[in-house]
């Protein structure tokens, strides 16, 4: 199973940026898909989660009005648009892939597969 996620980089506070996932060797739609992140020298924290069809998603506080997730079951792919960048979203993002419901995700309880990681850096 591979989780590869890109889309990283160098942005302005107040910009934008899209994550994009990409899924192999899993069937994609029989999973939960979500994102999570993790600042130096903090642990790795929930950002989103989206259902397995795509209709149902779920945001972190801090993130919420700003990021969007969002997944494309024929591309085997899972996308996070972050709008309205804070130098504290600064951080490495992590996709993940689960099959059980929401709460597995969000309480970060032995999450499935993981992906590699990309950094996001927000300047100020």
């Amino acid at each position: 199973v591979l989780l590869q996620a890109s889309g990283g980089g160098l942005v302005q506070a107040g910009g934008s940026r899209r994550l994009s996932c990409v899924v192999s060797m899993l069937t994609f739609h029989a999973y939960r898909m979500g994102w999570f992140r993790q600042a130096p020298g903090k642990e790795r924290e929930f950002v989103a989660t989206i259902s397995r069809s795509g209709d149902s998603t779920y945001y972190a506080d801090s993130v919420k009005g700003r990021f969007t997730i969002s997944r494309d079951n024929d591309k085997n792919t899972v996308y996070l648009q972050m709008n309205s960048l804070k130098p504290e979203d600064t951080a490495v993002y992590y996709c993940a892939a689960d099959p059980r419901p929401a709460q597995a995700m969000t309480g970060l309880k032995s999450i499935r597969y993981w992906g590699q990681g990309t950094q996001v850096t927000v300047s100020s």
